[in-house]
């Protein structure tokens, strides 16, 4: 049997910007033609799409990394690089989005086709064209695409249901379900035979909907952690009222609706004074003696009892007939989630480096921005390697290379690039 995921972690990574070109206007018959190198394109974005058609994370368990596509480097002739293309992640309704580096909520998915932007992509880095001025009429140099953002995240899921249908297993929950609406749940006749909350869609008779929860079946424990029932007892925050169906042909079903009763008070109180509905099932295999003598032991602790067969259909118009009353009467749950602003979607910052000596006049620079910076840089080129180096100051290389020995005459090794230090680039 497939298991129900309700709590997933993730990966999700935005595209890196293209980098900028270096080129020049080359056309004949034109003398000294200006640089004309394009833009990168800007990469990806990964969003999270709210999708009332997915109960479950089960998708998740299959794959956890969801990467956008990178922007495309510029071009010459001023030709911009492609945008890199977004990637939409569909989630159920109801997913709870936790950043894992701060611990923070970050998002609600609570409305159908909601949209969040999970992780911007990189800006496309400059070409040369757009370093030109009136007094540096040919610059040689171009910018790297930004970096992507890169970021952990758990998902979890709770459901969004007006109503949610408690009982033990096999109290006919299922059943009950696939005879208000159009959901067929499986069905069969063992412990736990629901490991998917099932969600039914029931029309009202005035033409609103309203959608009904199959939680799966409790135990005595669950609480704690217990057979399956601790796994969905958060599902149950978001119901309006709920419908708690006993199976009158078990031996004693008026101490099972208080079993269950003693597991929601012992996981919130406040869910154990919400309303509820009493539903006796199987009513087509009792005799009527037995069910009026159950009927008036709940009515002692439960005024609103209706004695019901999901088989057969006896008494389910009655009880919807109520059902429509109460859910005019009882307003939606308003959950309060502590939502902390995100400020990591766009958090791109790659700049934290690394200084290593590796041996008496060797040293080793690295870093993620390091990286991009040596990516569009021609050693053989004076112009991009003094920019290089002007950028490596401003970020406190050198003075970290100084902290460590660094000396005329060593090799400096910068991402792959081999530099020899002359004693001025710290002051270029």
């Amino acid at each position: 049997m497939a298991q129900f995921i309700d709590k997933v972690k993730i990966k999700v990574i935005s595209g890196r910007g293209g980098n900028g070109a270096v080129a020049w206007r080359r056309e004949k018959f034109v003398d000294k033609g200006g640089p004309m190198g394009g833009d990168g394109g800007d990469g990806g974005n990964v969003y999270f799409v709210a999708d009332e058609n997915m109960t479950t994370l089960l998708d998740f368990t299959y794959k956890s990394v969801y990467q956008a596509q990178d922007g495309e480097n510029g071009r010459n002739k001023n030709q911009y690089g492609k945008d890199g293309k977004d990637v939409y992640v569909k989630v159920p309704v109801g997913t709870i989005v936790r950043d894992l580096k701060t611990d923070n909520i970050i998002a609600d998915m609570n409305e159908n086709e909601k949209t969040v932007m999970m992780a911007k992509g990189g800006r496309g880095g400059r070409g040369n064209a757009k370093f030109a001025t009136p007094q540096k009429r040919a610059p040689q140099f171009s910018e790297p695409g930004e970096a992507g953002v890169e970021r952990e995240l758990e998902l979890e899921l709770k459901l969004i249901a007006d109503i949610g249908l408690l009982g033990m297993p096999n109290a006919g929950k299922s059943s009950f379900i696939s005879r208000i609406s159009s959901a067929r749940p499986k069905i069969a006749d063992y412990p736990f035979t629901t490991l998917v909350p099932n969600l039914g869609v029931v029309k009202n008779p005035d033409g609103n909907n309203f959608v009904v929860a199959d939680i799966p079946g409790l135990i005595e424990g669950a609480h704690q952690g217990i057979g399956l029932g601790y796994e969905f007892l958060r599902h149950v925050e978001r119901c309006r009222f709920f419908i708690h169906i006993v199976d009158m042909s078990k031996e004693n079903p008026f101490e099972d609706y208080k079993k269950i009763n003693l597991e929601l008070e012992k996981y919130s109180k406040e869910l154990s004074k919400r309303f509820q509905i009493v539903m006796l099932n199987k009513a087509d295999i009792m005799n009527d003696e037995d069910i009026e003598k159950l009927r008036h032991e709940f009515l002692a602790v439960n005024r609103d009892v209706f004695v019901v067969s999901a088989i057969t259909g006896r008494g389910i118009r009655e009880l919807l007939n109520y059902v429509y009353k109460k859910i005019d009467e009882i307003p939606p749950v308003k959950f309060e989630l502590n939502i902390i602003e995100d400020t990591g979607f766009d958090d791109n910052d790659d700049s934290d480096f690394e200084v290593v000596k590796l041996n008496k006049n060797t040293y080793s620079v690295d870093g993620g921005k390091i990286r991009r910076l040596v990516s569009v840089v021609d050693i053989k080129n004076t112009q991009q390697v003094r920019r290089l180096t002007n950028i490596l100051d401003s970020m406190g290389v050198f003075a970290e290379l100084n902290r460590k020995g660094l000396k005329e005459g060593d090799t400096i090794y910068v991402a792959h690039l081999e530099m020899t230090y002359t004693g001025e680039y710290d002051r270029m």
